[in-house]
């Protein structure tokens, strides 16, 4: 594994950036302050195995690479948007109607 310029970050071999030895990715981190307006210190709550340092460090790499891990997001968005449209109405929401 390939050490990024912040302390507790680190990419995978596949570009992957995750917390220093923990299994969250910076770009989760980054999509729940999108969804849910999160404050540093929610998602610390929401990640209790994360340090407030930790959760810090996941933004200020995200802001280093902003361009990079948004274009990443919306890639997965579009990727998640057509398996969806691909695969049709779930069982769940054909039990809803």
């Amino acid at each position: 594994m390939s050490t990024a310029s912040v302390e507790h970050i680190e990419a995978d071999e596949y570009g992957v950036v995750r917390i220093r030895g923990k299994r969250t990715k910076v770009i989760q981190i980054v999509m729940d302050k999108m969804a849910h307006a999160w404050s540093p210190e929610e998602i610390q709550k929401q990640y209790p195995h994360l340090s407030l340092a930790e959760v810090h460090a996941a933004f200020a790499y995200y802001y280093d690479h902003q361009d990079d891990l948004d274009e990443r997001i919306r890639q997965d968005r579009s990727t998640a948007d057509a398996l969806r449209s691909k695969q049709g109405e779930s069982n769940v929401q054909a039990c809803g109607s």
